[in-house]
């Protein structure tokens, strides 16, 4: 998709059932207020470390009056829950997902922003309000999904064309490592746990595969869809780092800048920053380049899903704690952040003013392709958190498919009953 093409993309993100719109017209940036952002009561947030996040914490501890303390790491999901569960919350606000708010909203550990948001949120978009039950829970501020990211000048050399299933990146991976370019040429954030459970999903809506049974929370993955998902994950594997489950985004990333690996299912919200660090080759940095979602087994559906991130704030804090930690945030979020071309190039933004970069065209593909958005259902997480459990001993080759999907489901089942979906 070219950026010099006035388009306009919808994207369908499974939160209030909204709809957010990114056209490529230009919008006037509004500029931030010069009397700058004073608060009065503790901030303390917690979220993932990628550098659209970093700006957004950034952003908060501009603010004085009072402390702004951020927490953003790899863990987030793992100390998110425990740190607003405390009366008071070690956190006032998680950076989420349409994944992660779902544990959040589980436990009951986040506040209905819409009084805050009539009083401080009046210049925010419609489609940045998440709304579940009639409730303002969420402010977006960015899109992403997973997207192919790859070597061009490699593909070019050995006359590949860039793939756009998952059959044609194993034919790729194939003929590279035949060339003796690259031993190891596919990569992937196949950590056991969350990172791994996310590949799993994508494969298996890519295959056609339904998490849950009609409108229930019955488990069905255990299904043909399943089984295609595990046994395409593993061949990619084979053309993996030996320690691919040890291998986050970051890990993931790293091999990418080394030059290892020449073609990987990345998130958009990393690609523009990919071959930023230092030490990286001009033959990477010249060579990398960016596709939309591929599909699998012959199907039109992307092998992917679509993402909002976006900031909370804490239950059990104080009024003030809360109203503090939302101004911070807006002043975090405000639209004159990207006149900065650094930080413009982070992420798709949910703000007025934002024009894509070539950077972003992979998760504008994601949309167009009609990539279906991860779900916020509340049994969702539980599925997750199921999935990525059971899953690293199908690919130490443990278990077979049937096997790991029936564990799955088990786990997921006796998870779900404990909180009372089933």
């Amino acid at each position: 998709m070219s950026n010099k093409s006035v388009l306009a993309v919808l994207i369908l993100i499974l939160a209030a059932g909204g709809i957010y719109y990114f056209s490529k017209d230009k919008i006037d940036v509004a500029v931030k207020d010069t009397a700058g952002c004073t608060i009065d009561a503790r901030v303390s947030i917690v979220g993932n470390e990628f550098p659209a996040i970093q700006t957004v914490g950034a952003g908060a501890k501009e603010c004085t009056g009072a402390e702004v303390k951020t927490n953003l790491t790899a863990d987030h999901q793992k100390i998110n829950v425990a740190g607003m569960s405390n009366d008071p919350a070690e956190y006032t606000s998680a950076i989420v997902a349409n994944t992660s708010i779902v544990a959040l909203l589980n436990d009951d550990l986040i506040r209905p922003l819409d009084d805050l948001v009539k009083k401080h949120g009046t210049k925010l978009k419609k489609n940045q309000l998440i709304t579940i039950n009639g409730k303002v829970m969420a402010v977006a501020f960015m899109a992403n999904a997973q997207h192919l990211v790859y070597r061009k000048d490699v593909l070019n050399k050995l006359n590949i064309s860039v793939p756009k299933t998952y059959e044609e990146m194993l034919e790729a991976a194939k003929k590279i490592r035949e060339s003796g370019l690259a031993k190891n040429p596919i990569g992937g954030a196949y950590k056991a746990g969350w990172n791994l459970a996310q590949e799993f999903n994508n494969m298996f809506i890519g295959y056609g595969g339904k998490h849950f049974k009609g409108n229930s929370a019955e488990p069905n993955v255990n299904s043909d869809a399943g089984i295609k998902a595990l046994m395409m994950m593993k061949s990619l594997s084979d053309y993996m780092n030996p320690d691919f489950l040890t291998h986050d985004s970051n890990a993931t990333n790293a091999e990418f800048r080394a030059g290892n690996v020449i073609l990987m299912n990345m998130w958009g919200s990393r690609a523009a920053t990919l071959t930023d660090a230092d030490g990286v080759s001009e033959a990477v940095k010249n060579g990398m380049d960016i596709a939309g979602p591929m599909t699998v087994g012959g199907g039109s559906i992307p092998a992917s899903t679509l993402f909002w991130d976006g900031w909370t704030v804490a239950k059990n804090i104080s009024d003030d704690e809360a109203e503090s930690t939302f101004i911070a945030l807006m002043n975090a979020i405000d639209p004159s952040i990207i006149k900065d071309e650094n930080i413009r190039k982070q992420a798709v933004w949910l703000l007025d003013g934002y024009t894509p970069t070539d950077a972003a065209r992979g998760v504008f593909a994601a949309a167009e392709m009609k990539t279906t958005p991860y779900p916020m259902l509340p049994y969702a997480g539980l599925m997750h958190s199921a999935i990525g459990a059971e899953l690293a001993d199908f690919m130490q080759g443990k278990e077979n498919a049937e096997k790991t999907l029936s564990d799955i489901e088990d786990a997921y089942r006796a998870a779900a009953k404990e909180k009372g979906f089933l």
